[in-house]
C-alpha cells in the first residue's frame, strides 16, 4: 500500500473511533475567521494533536483542531487551524487534513484565506471569490505515486472552483449585503513575503492576489472528487503596490476588523450549499 494513502487511512480510522458525526460540507479557516466557531452548533471538537501522525499548524492564530456540527442545519466539519506548506512539512502532510475530511463524507470545500492584493482596484479589507488558480510556484501535491483510491493520476482542472458554488456565493453577497470582488489567487512557497519584482510578474500572469496556502488544497480535494470554492480576504496590497513594507500585524488586524462581514457570507454560502448537496 502506498505510504502516504496509509498514513491517511490511519488517521481516518482514529478520527471515526472518535467522532461520530458525519459532514457534508468542510470549511477550512483562514485568517479573520478564527472565531467562527460561535457561527456553528457544535457537535464535537477534536484537537489535532489527538490523532496520531496529524500535521499540527504552528502559525499564531490557528488554533488546531477539527469542529464538528451544523451551521444553519447543514452539517458541517471544520478546520480551526491549517498547515502551511513554509512550515516544513511534506506536501502530502498539507493536504491530509483536506483527504481526510472528504474520506468522513465532505462533498463540498470551502477555502478561506488571508492574501495580499495585486489588482490596484483592490484595497485591504475586501473580500474576494477565487475563480482559479495559479500552482505554478509551488510543489503539486498530487506528485508521486496516484493514490488510485481517491481520483485519476491526470485530474482535471478545468473549473478546479465550481462554477455553481461561485454562482451561491455572489447570491449569498447579494443576500447578505457584502460586497465580494472576484479573481486569479496564486499560492507562494512563503514564509517570507514576496519582493516587489515577484509581485509584478505576478500581476503581468493576471493574478490579483497572493497569499502562502490554498492553491494545494484545492487540488488535492478536486482530485478526489469534493466541489470546492475559495474566499480571500484581503488584508494588505502586496510588496511594491504600495509604499508600505509587510508586516503579519497588518494582516491581522485588517482580518480582524472584517471578521463579520467575512463571516455573514460564509454563513450565508453554507446555508445555500446546504440547499443543493
Amino acid at each position: 500500500m502506498n505510504l502516504v494513502y496509509e498514513k491517511l487511512k490511519d488517521c481516518v480510522r482514529v478520527v471515526q473511533k472518535k467522532v461520530k458525526f458525519k459532514p457534508e460540507v468542510a470549511l477550512v479557516l483562514g485568517s479573520g475567521l478564527g472565531d467562527y466557531a460561535s457561527e456553528m452548533k457544535i457537535e464535537q471538537t477534536l484537537s489535532y494533536s489527538e490523532i496520531e501522525g496529524f500535521p499540527i499548524s504552528t502559525v499564531p492564530g490557528h488554533q488546531g483542531r477539527f469542529l464538528f456540527g451544523t451551521v444553519r442545519g447543514v452539517p458541517v466539519v471544520i478546520m480551526q487551524g491549517r498547515v502551511h506548506y513554509y512550515e516544513g512539512y511534506e506536501m502530502s502532510d498539507v493536504v491530509l487534513p483536506i483527504r481526510l475530511m472528504g474520506m468522513l463524507g465532505a462533498r463540498v470545500l470551502i477555502l478561506t484565506n488571508a492574501a495580499g492584493g495585486i489588482n490596484k482596484s483592490m484595497s485591504p479589507g475586501d473580500l474576494m471569490m477565487i475563480t482559479d488558480h495559479i500552482s505554478s510556484f509551488i510543489p503539486n501535491p498530487l506528485t508521486g505515486s496516484n493514490l488510485e483510491e481517491l481520483g485519476p493520476r491526470f485530474p482535471d482542472m478545468s473549473e478546479i472552483y465550481d462554477k455553481n458554488l461561485r454562482n451561491l456565493i455572489l447570491k449569498a453577497s447579494e443576500d447578505t449585503g457584502v460586497p465580494i470582488r472576484q479573481g486569479v489567487y496564486v499560492q507562494s512557497r512563503g514564509p517570507a513575503y514576496e519582493t516587489p519584482s515577484e509581485i509584478k510578474m505576478y500581476g503581468r500572469l493576471g493574478i490579483d492576489a497572493a497569499g502562502m496556502s490554498t492553491v494545494c488544497e484545492a487540488i488535492a480535494a478536486n482530485h478526489m472528487g469534493m466541489k470546492v470554492c475559495g474566499i480571500s480576504c484581503i488584508t494588505n496590497m502586496a510588496a511594491g503596490i504600495t509604499d508600505q513594507r509587510l508586516n503579519h500585524k497588518e494582516v491581522q488586524e485588517t482580518a480582524d476588523r472584517v471578521s463579520h462581514d467575512f463571516q455573514t457570507l460564509v454563513t450565508e454560502t453554507i446555508e445555500l450549499i446546504g440547499g443543493c448537496v
